[in-house]
């Protein structure tokens, strides 16, 4: 015992010996390895949870894979559109301050467009000066004489049934096809030809291709338009993406407070949820990008606003690339991180019994509020100016009013189902849920509120632009008329040209006259081109008894119609400039000329202004005046045909191609507007029923959890009497309600965005009946497809061998 006393300490113990201390309980992990680490964990969690966890990490990559893809195809409109504007400055010139000499590198150069069936196709015409001429791109060598060049997709058209008119028209041989750099895309219908009898001044001479030359800007309705679907897609998107991070959240905090009860922290937990959400993004991210490079190859099928591209065209910037790379990501981490704020994740379950947080109303309100103090001016301001600034407003304008939707839904979730009371069994099951926790269903049904409201408000400024396309071409097109005008050289042209309109089939009537200017003397001490201008118009007696009440006519008489009020310097012997200047620097020398005293007085038909009406101040017959004193006379010709003959138009165009294939055509026949709204009106529409069906899909998710939440309850539901079909009724109802009022505040915000942008156009206020109920009724549709698809697990979760516990 001494032996063992001697090695004993005062306390019972080793003498020699202390108690060895307990280690120091490490601190919680932090810094980037440690981050690093619990990501990784929860992305192996997200790739090991078996079929269910791969659904929702299907869904989730899904979601933001739709998302990426619509933001890549975002980024990369700038591209497209530089692309696109890049090969037209390439390959055009329109025309060269100093216009060079003939010379062995120089060429004439003219413009031959014309309308097949409404479809624009560009044509050129070139005449060489000498053996090196410039050659545009695409092109190797320029066609020989009476030979053409043409784009693929006309050479399609030209060999087809179809094309048989635009063969007469176009009386070329094709000696080959244009290259991908000589066209602005795949679809375009374009040619260049060789004309051994083109000549000025139907041409201009040009030394080289390329001339810089900028785009003219968009109109007021485009840019607005352009503007609203971006912000229409990329607002949805935005929210979708925070909402598919959330798929699964139930099942996760399971998990979670597993690995609580085995010592993880609440930090810890939080960065393995995120490796979870990280994981499905990242997915989805390479998803996205294999989307966007699948649906760019349908690029060249796709024409909108005569802007059609090649695939490689639609190619998004690396900085872009990058940011969408490195942010979507980052935002899945971040919602996650945020959503898990408001739960508390102990060893034994997740913590769901706080007192529930009151969501304040102010805030909510001020986003929409501030959206319409954006856009309420610039509606007071219509029409549409385009400016850096009003972009600027009107877009975050449009995106604070989106958002605010989305902001105002879980308040008024919470403020109808806290006002429930009574009903039958499964409306009050229904109501109590959602009492408790409405959190998941509208956070899904947002998505479907933000995707509704904007495709409502753009289908509405869609359809007042279509319809004021269409109110006008239906005004200026109530006659059958055409209107062609191209340089003259003489009555006996405009005479030749007259005989083979009238011989077109289908063709009624036609007029034509001779046009030019004339300058009045400018005031004492002015210069030349301060002078007032009239108009003259050159015709037979016949033609100028179209325009005017003529007691009698001869050739050689002159007449002043008086369009613009007497004036002196048109009168009786007066003397007029026929080389009028049109601007301070122009050499063109005088040419003065005599009106004649025998000149007599007529009043012209049709006085008033139109589209197509001319006031002439004089009209004088061939004899009268020599057409070649004039620098540029115009032939013009009014054409009426009858709709009932089969293609009338496109044999009148024929017959001006062969007149003269640089005579222009101005008329309201074709309402090229139509096709394409109607097109990205239902392209718009499919957008819209993907998106919501891609949502359903999440609110399935969601649905589906909250039931294996509540096996328990439901079992002893069950285990009472209660009828399947009464907890049927109830997913119904706790579906139906945040959606109904999602899209009631749908409605509101997208019919009221839809007005305020039909105001800054200063169109008509116009609301597309069928796409609305459209809108709604798919909205209706997502809650029952919901809930059917939620039935099958509900009855399986309904046994008695969910009251198990162990």
């Amino acid at each position: 015992m001494s032996l063992l006393r001697s090695h004993a300490g005062p306390g019972g113990g080793h003498g020699d010996d202390r108690a060895p201390s307990a280690p120091a309980s490490p601190g919680p992990r932090t810094g980037p390895g440690a981050w690093a680490r619990d990501l990784a964990m929860g992305m192996r969690f997200a790739a090991g949870g078996g079929r269910e966890g791969w659904i929702r990490t299907a869904l989730t990559a899904a979601g933001v894979a739709l998302g990426v893809a619509v933001l890549l195809l975002g980024s990369s409109v700038p591209a497209l559109m530089d692309s696109w504007h890049g090969r037209e400055k390439a390959r055009e010139n329109l025309g060269q301050s100093h216009e060079p000499p003939p010379a062995d590198n120089t060429l004439l150069y003219a413009s031959t467009d014309t309308l097949f069936h409404g479809v624009p196709v560009r044509g050129r015409l070139v005449r060489p000066d000498g053996a090196h001429p410039p050659v545009p791109p695409g092109i190797r060598h320029l066609p020989g004489p009476g030979r053409m060049l043409v784009s693929p997709a006309l050479k399609e058209l030209l060999d087809s049934p179809e094309g048989a008119l635009l063969r007469d028209r176009l009386d070329y041989r094709v000696a080959g096809v244009i290259g991908d750099d000589g066209l602005r895309g795949p679809r375009e219908l374009t040619y260049l030809a060789q004309s051994a009898t083109l000549a000025a001044p139907d041409g201009y001479r040009i030394d080289r291709f390329g001339k810089s030359w900028d785009a003219p800007p968009m109109r007021a309705p485009a840019v607005v338009l352009v503007i609203m679907t971006c912000v229409a897609l990329m607002t949805p998107v935005m929210v979708f993406i925070g909402t598919s991070v959330r798929f699964g959240n139930e099942r996760r905090e399971r998990r979670l407070a597993a690995l609580r009860l085995v010592g993880a922290d609440v930090r810890t937990t939080r960065r393995i949820a995120s490796g979870e959400a990280l994981f499905g993004s990242l997915l989805g991210l390479v998803a996205g990008g294999a989307l966007f490079l699948g649906g760019r190859q349908f690029a060249s099928v796709i024409t909108l606003w005569d802007i059609n591209v090649f695939p490689s065209d639609v190619t998004p910037g690396p900085l872009a690339v990058a940011l969408i790379a490195v942010l979507v990501p980052t935002a899945a981490v971040a919602v996650t991180l945020f959503a898990q704020r408001g739960v508390t994740v102990e060893p034994l379950g997740v913590v769901r019994d706080r007192p529930p947080v009151r969501r304040r109303l102010w805030w909510r309100v001020a986003l929409p509020a501030v959206g319409t103090l954006l856009l309420v001016p610039l509606a007071r301001e219509s029409p549409w100016r385009d400016t850096p600034f009003n972009t600027v407003r009107l877009a975050a304008g449009a995106m604070l009013l989106l958002f605010g939707v989305t902001a105002l839904l879980p308040w008024l979730v919470d403020a109808v189902v806290g006002r429930l009371h009574g009903g039958p069994v499964s409306w009050q099951l229904a109501v109590r849920r959602l009492q408790l926790s409405s959190g998941s269903a509208t956070r899904a049904v947002s998505g479907i509120t933000v995707a509704v409201a904007g495709a409502i408000a753009i289908h509405m400024l869609l359809t007042g632009m279509q319809t004021g396309y269409a109110q006008a071409y239906a005004e200026s097109g109530k006659a059958p008329r055409i209107g062609l005008w191209g340089n003259a050289h003489d009555w006996p042209q405009v005479q030749r040209a007259l005989t083979a309109l009238r011989a077109t089939p289908g063709v009624t009537a036609v007029r034509g006259t001779i046009d030019a200017n004339v300058a009045r003397p400018p005031a004492a001490g002015h210069s030349r081109s301060a002078g007032r201008y009239a108009t003259i118009a050159v015709g037979s007696c016949a033609e100028l008894r179209a325009l005017a009440r003529l007691d009698s006519c001869r050739d050689g008489e002159m007449f002043l119609t008086g369009a613009r009020g007497r004036d002196a310097a048109l009168a009786p012997g007066a003397t007029v400039d026929l080389n009028p200047p049109y601007t301070e620097d122009d050499p063109a020398a005088p040419r003065l000329w005599k009106i004649p005293t025998t000149v007599r007085e007529a009043r012209l038909r049709h006085p008033g202004r139109a589209p197509d009406r001319v006031l002439y101040d004089l009209l004088a017959t061939p004899a009268a005046v020599d057409i070649g004193r004039f620098p540029s006379p115009t032939m013009e010709f009014k054409v009426d045909f009858d709709r009932g003959t089969p293609d009338a138009v496109e044999h009148i165009r024929t017959t001006a191609a062969h007149i003269d294939p640089t005579m222009n055509e101005f008329s309201a026949v074709d309402n090229p507007h139509d096709a394409q709204y109607s097109s990205v009106r239902n392209g718009l529409f499919a957008g819209a029923v993907v998106t919501l069906l891609l949502i359903g899909s999440g609110l399935i998710v969601s649905t589906v959890e909250q039931l294996h939440e509540r096996r328990r309850l439901l079992s002893t539901l069950d285990a009472y009497g209660t009828r399947r079909t009464t907890l049927g009724w109830s997913v119904l109802w706790q579906t139906a309600i945040p959606v109904v009022l999602g899209l009631g505040l749908a409605l509101g915000c997208g019919l009221a965005l839809g007005a305020l942008l039909l105001t800054m156009i200063d169109s008509v206020v116009t609301v597309d009946g069928p796409v609305v109920a459209g809108m709604t009724g798919i909205g209706g549709a997502v809650i029952l497809f919901v809930t059917a698809l939620s039935l099958p697990p509900l009855w399986r979760m309904m046994r008695p061998d969910g009251l198990r516990t162990e």
